[in-house]
């Protein structure tokens, strides 16, 4: 049984209950006007912002890459080493820093060397040579430390250092090649022939015995032409050189055996077909009387035979098709010999014929003295083609054993040839050993920026470097003008080369702080004069002209009869 006060909290609970109810519903139900004033737009106000004391700085932001600055291919000038033999790089380029007289690759074992210079590598430094690319190989010797004359010649104090520059790195300076020594010993013989000749001339001349060489010449001339003949007359008389007999016994030899072999695969053949298999289970002895045929078993399985019979026969027609071309080859080498020893007949016959020819000459005009004085003619011309080849003669720097770097250090940044590959062309690029951040902006905000100006690097990890604007190029073919920062300093920056970096250039700044109104604030009235609103009022402004400074990111700076605080008008709904 309820207590009258559980009556009374039971019906106060209901009548809560029941308010609550309806407040609820009389919230959600609304009258057609209520409606409608719900849905009336709001009073009309103006938009305003306070002016502001602050620094105004002006900057055009420039996204781009932080890498190693000032990039330089690299290529060879010509041949490392004296041959002209395919040029393959044995050590290829390596990443890192390269100082000056280091060994940037190697190229058929030779090396090839980065020196600081801006005139380019162009041409093999031999003894004598002269020029601005000489004379820079001997600044660099002399910055490395060996002594070298910078008279701009190549002479034999700089081959000296030179040697001793590439002795000191673990090579030897280029020396004459083969071909050179021989082509010098060629002309030393020349030479020597050229003596002999005019020493004979002058002796025939003082003795008066001008026609005994030619006398002695047309005698060789003739146990020449015997010894050609004679060798034209045994190689007709020979079918065969000893290798070709060898080689054709050979051939015949294989076909012999092949025949042999042919010959008794046919035998084993022809007797398992004339004898049939016995069937299994039979008395293998030969039966007799008129059941014997009865009796026999099914014929033999012959194809084994008659294979070996095919093989046999295809390697005796390889046999025969080898020994033909033994037989072939054998007398077409002998042809080719014959056309040789014949050649050589005729020669000899012409030479025997010129020398009878010199002789009646010399015994009809006797003209002693022109042959001294040609002679001598030719002696001088052999003595000055072995003086001038002599004259470059010696230790030389060939073409592409060594590159001028612009600047160095400088930084081998990517290899473009691999060890064991050819060289080609390009065979790096370098860098210098400072990071730049390259970017671009649109050609309106390149317009704006000029080197020198200073600049905010940003990194991904929020750390700020300084940095100047070091170079603007023109339009790139996407329209945007590149740019160039460079940063104040490299501390931190290694590990961060190729990552993507915000810049922020400077291109103006107050001095001081200044009055600042937001840009929409400001308007240009008829008369060309600056103006703001200014809001005296709720609902109430007055026009105060103002004089307008630097701008930047939506400010601009104001001077005229405005103090902070004032609230000026940038849009009115």
């Amino acid at each position: 049984m309820r207590t009258p006060r559980g009556k009374l909290l039971l019906v106060l609970a209901v009548v809560l209950a029941v308010a609550g109810t309806g407040w609820g519903v009389g919230t959600l139900l609304r009258s057609p006007a209520d409606e409608a004033a719900a849905r009336k737009p709001p009073k009309p106000s103006l938009v305003t912002v306070a002016v502001e004391r602050r620094k105004l700085v002006a900057t055009v932001v420039v996204s781009g890459t932080l890498e190693y600055g000032s990039p330089h291919p690299v290529s060879l000038a010509g041949v490392v080493g004296g041959s002209e033999a395919a040029q393959r790089a044995t050590r290829a380029p390596r990443r890192g820093t390269l100082a000056e007289g280091a060994v940037m690759m190697e190229v058929n074992g030779r090396p090839v060397f980065v020196f600081a210079g801006t005139v380019p590598m162009h041409r093999s430094i031999v003894s004598g040579a002269k020029g601005a690319d000489v004379q820079q190989l001997q600044k660099a010797l002399r910055r490395l430390g060996y002594r070298a004359p910078a008279t701009g010649v190549f002479d034999q104090a700089t081959i000296s250092a030179v040697s001793r520059f590439y002795a000191k790195r673990g090579y030897e300076a280029q020396q004459p090649t083969l071909e050179l020594r021989q082509r010098r010993d060629d002309l030393r013989r020349a030479v020597r022939a050229a003596q002999e000749v005019f020493a004979t001339e002058r002796k025939a001349l003082d003795q008066g015995k001008d026609v005994l060489p030619l006398k002695v010449r047309l005698a060789n001339a003739r146990q020449d032409l015997r010894e050609a003949e004679q060798a034209l007359k045994s190689a007709r008389a020979q079918d065969h050189t000893t290798e070709d007999e060898a080689k054709i016994e050979a051939a015949e030899s294989a076909v012999r055996a092949a025949e042999e072999k042919l010959l008794a695969a046919q035998q084993e053949l022809a007797q398992a077909t004339a004898t049939p298999a016995p069937a299994p289970g039979l008395d293998p002895s030969p039966a007799t009387g008129p059941t014997a045929g009865a009796t026999a078993g099914p014929p033999a399985d012959t194809r084994l035979l008659e294979l070996q019979v095919a093989n046999a026969s295809a390697d005796l027609a390889a046999a025969r098709s080898a020994l033909e071309r033994v037989l072939e080859e054998a007398g077409t080498a002998r042809a080719r010999r014959l056309t040789e020893l014949t050649k050589n007949v005729r020669g000899a016959r012409e030479a025997v014929v010129t020398a009878e020819q010199a002789l009646r000459q010399a015994r009809q005009l006797s003209p002693v003295k022109l042959r001294v004085a040609n002679a001598q003619s030719d002696l001088a011309a052999a003595q000055a083609l072995l003086a001038e080849f002599s004259r470059t003669y010696s230790t030389t720097v060939p073409p592409g054993e060594i590159v001028f770097l612009p600047k160095l250090p400088a930084r081998l940044h990517k290899s473009t040839v691999k060890a064991g590959e050819l060289v080609d062309e390009s065979i790096a690029t370098v860098t210098s050993s400072t990071f730049v951040v390259s970017g671009s902006v649109d050609v309106a905000e390149a317009e704006r920026l000029k080197t020198g100006l200073n600049a905010s690097i940003e990194t991904e990890a929020g750390t700020i470097v300084p940095g100047t604007v070091t170079s603007l190029g023109g339009r790139d073919t996407k329209g945007a003008a590149p740019v160039t920062i460079t940063p104040a300093s490299m501390k931190g920056l290694k590990k961060l080369a190729g990552a993507p970096v915000t810049v922020r250039v400077t291109i103006g700044a107050t001095d001081q702080e200044v009055l600042v109104v937001p840009a929409a604030a400001v308007v240009t009235a008829a008369d060309g004069k600056a103006r703001v609103q200014v809001e005296t009022a709720p609902d109430q402004t007055k026009e105060v002209e103002v004089r307008t400074g630097l701008s930047a990111d939506g400010a601009v700076e104001v001077t005229g009869d405005l103090k902070p605080g004032d609230m000026v008008v940038i849009n009115s709904a």
